[in-house]
């Protein structure tokens, strides 16, 4: 698609803006806007933005990183193949941006940039990893005081999907109509949650419509009246909202996870891929489950995985191999990290996820013995001795340990890793200092 071909479907739909979208170090997502007038050049150019943003945290407060202040810009240059229609904004299109040097080059902060180059990095293997997100989200409203659940039902029950159908008619319609593959949907333990998920699809198209899904969740409600929260921890009393990523990898129309010959149909690759996460864990929390509230769900017995390890459907495992699907073993093979929520920016999560299996591959590493029962069930002594360890309970644990994991911090380039770490670190800082509805409010609105 050309910046012509975007600016005449721009017209055909009576467009007045087109949004440029770029998730941050914070991993909120962010945009500035084009009108019509001008639109076509700008979809050639970019548009300039302050390097200072990349500095910013999710709370605005900009962070002392070097380069990165009130002097110098970079231009958010938009994958024009990833125009959009908005459903719920009206007169509104959107676009996913690379931040692109005034040289031309990919700036090193860039982390749609990241993820690519780890999928270059992976295809110098002949592969390519294929994901999808579930998200689990929170629906409520405002009471003028607090944000009250819209429903108070039963997991997976059609009472608790009830108050929500007309929104999730809505959803369901939107993603439609944007091309994202909706595969389920359903209400989940909270009050109030739901959750989607949707096709697998290459690692970097795989991101971009998480962005995109992010923003429908949020702007169907706000079009309905309804607050959509994401954030990993909405309500202390209430469960969490995960955002797994599935994944395995593929040689064109061949997944190279699967391995009809072993009991498992996993394949060494897939062995070695896993155990490469497996190894990366804790760092990798660092990237996937990265703010202050990611830290109240990562907890043991909570379904959401607090200790390194893997199983077959064991959903106490960060790292779990779904059981395949009859007649479609092969399409179906792929492991789930559950250590994983929307807080995160999807490029550095998926990019991170790439570099951890990679190492895995290029040691050929093996995984340990998977873990079939709760982890948190086995004896401490006996956990030490298989290295079934604790995830980092805290944001502080889990930046220490990718700050000191050589492998992702290569991965990342010191520019974005020092970026990240200056931003994450900061919202740490912030909110330890503070009680328990400043985390809430710094969170509901904002993921």
């Amino acid at each position: 698609m050309t910046a012509r071909d975007v600016a005449v479907r721009a017209d055909e739909a009576d467009l007045r803006l087109v949004r440029f979208l770029w998730c941050g170090n914070d991993g909120t997502v962010r945009a500035k806007a084009s009108a019509r007038h001008g639109l076509e050049g700008r979809l050639e150019t970019g548009i300039g933005l302050t390097v200072a943003m990349q500095a910013m945290n999710s709370l605005d407060q900009l962070q002392p990183v070097e380069g990165m202040g009130p002097v110098g810009e970079v231009r958010l240059v938009p994958d024009l193949d990833t125009f959009r229609i908005l459903p719920y904004a009206p007169n509104t299109g959107a676009v996913l941006t690379d931040h692109i040097a005034l040289d031309g080059d990919p700036a090193p902060v860039c982390q749609r940039s990241f993820l690519k180059r780890m999928e270059s990095m992976l295809a110098k293997r002949g592969l390519v990893l294929r994901a999808s997100f579930e998200n689990e989200f929170s629906l409520a409203t405002w009471d003028g005081v607090e944000y009250v659940p819209v429903d108070s039902g039963l997991c997976f029950s059609t009472i608790s999907m009830t108050p929500s159908q007309d929104y999730v008619d809505a959803l369901v319609a939107a993603l439609d109509a944007q091309e994202i593959v909706l595969e389920q949907y359903y209400a989940e333990l909270g009050h109030g949650q739901q959750e989607i998920s949707t096709g697998h699809a290459p690692a970097l198209q795989a991101a971009d419509e998480q962005l995109l899904v992010r923003e429908t969740i949020r702007g169907v409600a706000a079009q309905q009246g309804l607050v959509a929260s994401l954030a990993p921890k909405p309500w202390p009393e209430n469960a969490g909202n995960g955002g797994h990523v599935h994944f395995s990898l593929w040689d064109g129309t061949r997944n190279r996870f699967h391995d009809s010959a072993a009991p498992d149909s996993l394949s060494a690759e897939a062995r070695s891929f896993i155990a490469g996460v497996l190894a990366h864990l804790p760092g990798l929390c660092g990237l996937a489950a990265p703010s202050f509230n990611s830290y109240h769900r990562i907890v043991p017995q909570y379904w959401a995985g607090a200790f390194v390890c893997w199983g077959h459907d064991n959903r106490e495992a960060p790292v779990r191999v779904a059981s395949v699907f009859r007649g479609l073993e092969e399409a179906s093979t792929n492991a789930e990290l559950k250590a994983c929520d929307a807080s995160c920016n999807p490029y550095l999560a998926v990019g991170g996820l790439i570099a951890a299996g990679l190492d895995g591959l290029a040691r050929e590493l093996e995984p340990p013995e998977p873990v079939e029962v709760d982890p948190a069930t086995i004896p401490d002594d006996e956990r030490a001795r298989r290295g079934i360890v604790r995830l980092p309970a805290t944001q502080a644990e889990a930046l220490d340990a990718l700050e000191g994991d050589p492998v992702l911090m290569a991965a990342l380039g010191p520019t974005l890793a020092e970026s990240y770490l200056a931003v994450r670190r900061s919202e740490w800082t912030a909110y330890a200092a503070a009680d328990e509805p400043f985390e809430q409010r710094g969170h509901f609105l904002k993921y």
